[in-house]
């Protein structure tokens, strides 16, 4: 949940990029990265192995302007996609305030897909968020690729609640920023009824 440090007048937010391993989730974070005016931004933190580029998480904080006369500051993260490392996952879902889901739009990816988002909604119930009224969006990555899941299939399969979704190429940056500024939006205005 959104922390508010009054000392140093910010609101934090935390936003964590959800999916299969290899579907574009450190790719979108990446392209975000470079696309963004570095007063706003951190550092980008990632770790790598052999297998996986991202084991644990990226991290990097952005200044997203004021609400209510505080800083908005956004976290944003990735969990593994390897499935092994679901404990890790848990843990980086902690006190989370917005998900961007990334499916992996290759046909071979369409079983995992769907394991990787009830491994989502999982993982959230044990923190006691329903992702039904949660904030999340769904990005349908890799739609350059010859052999694609049909859009409407992926929906089907992945927008169990009607939720914002977006086709992309996220290393072309196409449907990054789309995905970013809804979840940012669908945050900003969880923090600011809260708030009220």
């Amino acid at each position: 949940m959104a922390t508010i440090d009054v000392k140093a007048r910010q609101i934090n937010c935390k936003l964590v990029y959800y999916g299969t391993g290899m579907g574009g989730k450190t790719t979108n974070l990446r392209y975000i990265y470079k696309k963004t005016n570095p007063k706003q931004r951190g550092k980008l933190l990632s770790l790598e192995t052999e297998s996986e580029r991202t084991l644990f998480f990226d991290f990097f904080p952005m200044s997203a302007g004021k609400l209510k006369g505080l800083d908005l500051r956004f976290s944003f993260y990735t969990v593994p996609g390897q499935s092994f490392y679901n404990l890790t996952r848990k843990t980086i879902l902690k006190d989370v305030d917005g998900v961007a889901f990334i499916g992996d739009s290759h046909v071979d990816r369409e079983d995992a897909n769907i394991d990787s988002y009830l491994n989502l909604e999982e993982n959230l119930l044990e923190h006691r968020i329903e992702l039904a009224k949660f904030p999340h969006v769904i990005q349908y990555n890799k739609r350059d690729l010859d052999e694609v899941i049909p859009v409407e299939d992926l929906r089907r399969d992945l927008n169990l609640y009607g939720v914002p979704d977006f086709e992309a190429v996220a290393t072309e940056g196409d449907g990054v920023f789309d995905t970013l500024r809804t979840i940012v939006k669908l945050v900003t205005a969880k923090v600011k009824s809260e708030l009220l």
